[in-house]
């Protein structure tokens, strides 16, 4: 059973849920969708830059060890911070966006997002700073973090509350592609990066270059987000005919009315979440290492892997919109737990076709799964909670099934040497989603105020 809200009596006053947003919300919808996932991209990029840059050289330049393996784990766990710091975003910005405007918590985020990335390209190394360095590090790190616990739910929730009726894993599911096009556009730059400048000039002081033209992209995205109109639930209208509660605290009253919504909600997104840093971020780190695999056929293969996943994103969807978000999520869950193992197994055969074809299948079979995600954990929560709640299930699914992945990857294979260990380790989460899955109610159809 769906968790009760208690009778609380308001501590303030919020805009007065309706059925639908108005006719001038839903012609602005495209553009708000096309804004919302300009923003998460260039979000996501930032922090797949970070990623694939602590698993190629992050780890020698601010963690120097005789040891490779200490070495890399030091920076991974610096890329685990960034998750522990993610449920602090969710606090600040879920409050901002619940109570002042998506929109403000929006522009916020990623202008910090973008402050703390282009501080990483400027930052000294190990060998001229000592100490300080990887503290300096560390410290952007957990910035960047705080910038993505309230980037995902607030791009989401403003492109879903402008959908017009019936289509709202559609409008959902175009920012969520962010964190695949974000990849993808890191790729694009790391990758001429590291064949022009070779994989000396790379370590030497080449992969500042992606980080410092985050500067670029997050004038860009400021600009865009600036322009777009603000959420139907804080429009004029709604304010003056306010009634809905609206929490000083969201997060607490959260915690408080919707307990099983929020812990279920966080168990359908971890197995995802798993699969997603485990490709594009573990992998290319651990196949060349461990197995002798070109770098850059690691790169292209989760780069063609991400491609195919967002070539589905859109029509999966549009199909949940038609039959319901369980039965494609569910899909795409047991599907992940039954290729986790083959997929990763593939990384044995050191063949650059099979290990593509491997991971495009793994990363079409976790859109299954995240595409209509976007909607379903927003329809999870009403209006005056929406944004803290979309944005903690899924925050906190990152951190625990993404943001410490990489780590207890490095942990697992430094006991048995395999890459089965990751199938396992990742179906066993893709299973857990499954069961929180089957526990939650299906949403297409459920009132959703506005």
């Amino acid at each position: 059973m769906p968790d009760s809200p208690s009778k609380t009596v308001p501590e303030t006053v919020g805009p007065r849920p309706a059925a639908s947003p108005p006719p001038e919300a839903k012609s602005k919808a495209p553009r708000v969708a096309v804004a919302s996932l300009v923003g998460t991209t260039i979000e996501y990029y930032d922090f797949a830059v970070y990623g694939t840059a602590s698993a190629l050289v992050l780890g020698p330049a601010f963690f120097p060890s005789g040891n490779a393996t200490v070495s890399s784990l030091a920076a991974f766990l610096t890329f685990a911070a960034a998750f522990l710091a993610r449920p602090l975003g969710v606090v600040l910005f879920g409050t901002i966006g619940d109570r002042l405007g998506r929109r403000q918590a929006l522009v916020l985020s990623l202008l910090l997002m973008g402050v703390a990335t282009v501080g990483v390209g400027l930052l000294p190394t190990y060998e001229t700073a000592g100490l300080l360095a990887p503290v300096l590090l560390v410290t952007l790190r957990l910035l960047q973090g705080v910038s993505m616990g309230g980037e995902w739910g607030g791009a989401v929730l403003l492109a879903t509350e402008h959908a017009p009726p019936g289509r709202r894993a559609l409008y959902a599911s175009i920012p969520n592609a962010g964190p695949s096009l974000g990849f993808l556009l890191s790729t694009a730059v790391i990758l001429p990066t590291l064949n022009i400048a070779g994989r000396d000039g790379f370590t030497n002081g080449a992969w500042r270059i992606p980080f410092l033209l985050s500067a670029v992209l997050v004038v860009i995205g400021l600009w865009v987000r600036a322009t777009v109109s603000e959420s139907p639930v804080f429009s004029p209208a709604a304010r003056r005919t306010a009634q809905a509660p609206v929490s000083r605290f969201p997060l607490g009253t959260l915690v408080k009315e919707y307990p099983g919504r929020l812990l279920l909600g966080i168990g359908a997104a971890i197995g995802g979440s798993a699969v997603y840093y485990l490709t594009i971020v573990y992998s290319i780190s651990y196949a060349p290492k461990a197995l002798g695999i070109p770098q850059n056929t690691m790169l292209t293969a989760a780069s063609i892997g991400a491609a195919a996943g967002i070539a589905v994103t859109l029509p999966v969807a549009h199909l949940a919109d038609r039959i319901g978000r369980r039965p494609l999520m569910l899909t795409g869950a047991a599907g992940s737990v039954l290729w986790a193992v083959p997929m990763y197994a593939s990384l044995s055969s050191r063949n650059a076709v099979l290990i593509t074809g491997a991971y495009t299948v793994g990363l079409m079979l976790l859109a299954l799964m995240f595409s209509p995600a976007a909607a379903f954990l927003a329809e999870l929560f009403p209006a005056r909670l929406r944004y803290t709640g979309a944005s903690a299930a899924f925050i906190l699914a990152n951190t625990l099934g993404g943001g410490f992945a990489p780590s207890i990857a490095t942990w697992l294979n430094s006991q048995w040497d395999s890459p089965l260990v990751l199938g396992f380790y990742t179906g066993g989460l893709c299973l857990l989603s499954l069961l929180c899955l089957l526990a939650l109610p299906e949403t297409r159809d459920d009132e959703f105020d506005i």
